[in-house]
């Protein structure tokens, strides 16, 4: 179980902070001299060089956003500049790609970044610019909502396996109909018909709280509170939910530590930017404190969950059941060893929790439970300590990697073993790193009193509460 270190302040942190940005301008700079595009999007490291390797192209927006949120962190204008002729040249693909569920992913950290500099002023404005990066949003968002399966209570975004497949991590995708919605924008079916991509965000988030999250309610055997299952099969013919499954985790019984992690930034984020919208516009197709306090139970439980199923330091194994984790005896009780022979961490699940507890933690203290919200904002606070020391800070300047010990798919045994090692370690992905520099970024920007990080920015004022 983490051990929550209660004295550490984000102030603490400045020095790891200001290395962190050092090694992280190196790294971009190694993918962009050596990495060869015409082979696709890097996704995860092999004996220290970024390859790719995957079912689609989700990671591109990573890669690109990676150097935008470098500049707003440093203010080096090349990375800005790099980060946005790469968008304009490569990134509109992925606006009108119906094959995925990955828009969120790709598209904010793109545009989105790019439009919340120019809405924050740190880029110059520029009018035109700023209507390219907003139709690029709103475009992105409806094709998103698009990708849709009706279910008995409401519906999804479906996974690339197909209507019958909800992901836990889709729920990160969320936040780019969300943006859509703020910017105006709905999606027109069939006979015109003006579908609330609000809505459809609400739906989403509220299937991925019932059928992808645990309560310790009976559900099944393994129903502890906070658990998540990566995905969640329904029958398309009658909208019936039928059993938890996995695509990267262990089984559908055991928890996958990064899709946990997707659902504990994920649920945060959205009650964040679910606090500033009007009860008109939710009290068409739910009421606002109802929603609120469905997000607020799975945030509660998932981050629950981490923190008791994670070792002392805050970096989990890559899944809470896997099979080999009893050989590690009392793993639980000392810090993650990613150089074990039996079971990988996987650091990308820490760098993505970490922003996860942190923003509950502040949304908690900002609505009055300090005490609740102390517990989360330190155990954030926790992880990220860690994960910016040795072992998991890549400080070889030949590895294009930023955070070491990520996993991508272990079950399929696509992760690097090095030479003299059982398991996988000692490699990057490209989320890990983007994540890790985002919780940095998040930081950073509350060590130096500035604006407060948000996936919707200053997007649309007059629709939001002042």
């Amino acid at each position: 179980m983490m051990e929550i270190d209660f004295q550490i302040q984000p102030a603490d942190l400045k020095k790891k902070l200001n290395y962190f940005w050092e090694l992280s301008a190196e790294k971009i700079r190694l993918i962009e001299q050596h990495f060869d595009s015409s082979k696709g999007s890097p996704v995860f490291t092999v004996d220290g060089r970024y390859t790719t390797r995957g079912w689609t192209e989700w990671t591109q927006g990573f890669q690109y956003g990676s150097s935008l949120l470098q500049y707003d962190a440093t203010g080096v204008v090349a990375f800005l500049e790099s980060g946005r002729k790469h968008t304009l040249e490569k990134m509109a693909p992925h606006l009108s790609h119906t094959g995925v569920h990955d828009h969120g992913f790709n598209n904010l950290s793109t545009y989105g970044n790019l439009l919340r500099l120019m809405n924050e002023g740190k880029i110059p404005f520029n009018e035109w610019e700023k209507h390219f990066y907003e139709l690029a949003l709103k475009v992105s968002g409806a094709v998103q909502a698009g990708r849709w399966t009706k279910i008995k209570d409401g519906g999804f975004i479906y996974s690339f396996n197909g209507p019958h497949s909800l992901f836990v991590d889709t729920i990160r995708s969320c936040r780019i109909l969300v943006t859509s919605h703020l910017l105006g924008h709905l999606l027109p079916g069939e006979n015109d018909e003006k579908i609330s991509l609000l809505e459809r965000a609400v739906q989403h988030i509220s299937a991925t709280a019932k059928y992808s999250v645990f309560y310790g309610e009976g559900r099944d055997r393994y129903d502890d509170w906070g658990r998540t299952a990566h995905e969640s099969i329904f029958n398309v013919n009658d909208g019936n939910f039928r059993c938890p499954n996995s695509q990267q985790g262990y089984s559908g019984f055991s928890t996958w530590t990064r899709g946990l992690a997707w659902a504990m930034l994920g649920f945060a984020e959205e009650l964040e930017a679910f606090q500033h919208f009007n009860i008109p516009d939710l009290e068409s197709f739910g009421e606002k404190e109802e929603t609120e306090r469905m997000m607020l139970k799975a945030a509660r439980a998932t981050c629950d969950f981490y923190i008791t199923n994670t070792p002392v330091d805050g970096i989990p194994y890559w899944d809470t059941g896997a099979p080999n984790l009893y050989r590690l005896g009392d793993y639980l009780n000392r810090p993650a060893d990613p150089y074990n022979p039996w079971e990988p961490v996987d650091s990308s699940a820490a760098a993505i929790g970490a922003q996860g507890l942190l923003r509950l933690g502040k949304w908690l203290k900002n609505n009055k439970e300090e005490v609740e919200g102390r517990k989360y904002w330190q155990a954030g606070l926790t992880v990220l300590n860690a994960l910016m020391d040795h072992p998991y800070l890549s400080t070889d300047p030949s590895h294009q990697g930023l955070i070491l010990h990520s996993i991508y798919h272990q079950p399929n045994g696509w992760d690097f073993v090095p030479a003299g090692q059982e398991i996988a370690c000692g490699e990057s992905s490209m989320w890990g790193d983007y994540h890790a520099r985002e919780v940095a970024l998040y930081l950073q920007r509350i060590i130096q009193k500035e604006e407060y990080l948000t996936f919707f920015g200053k997007l649309v004022p007059s629709l939001l509460m002042e």
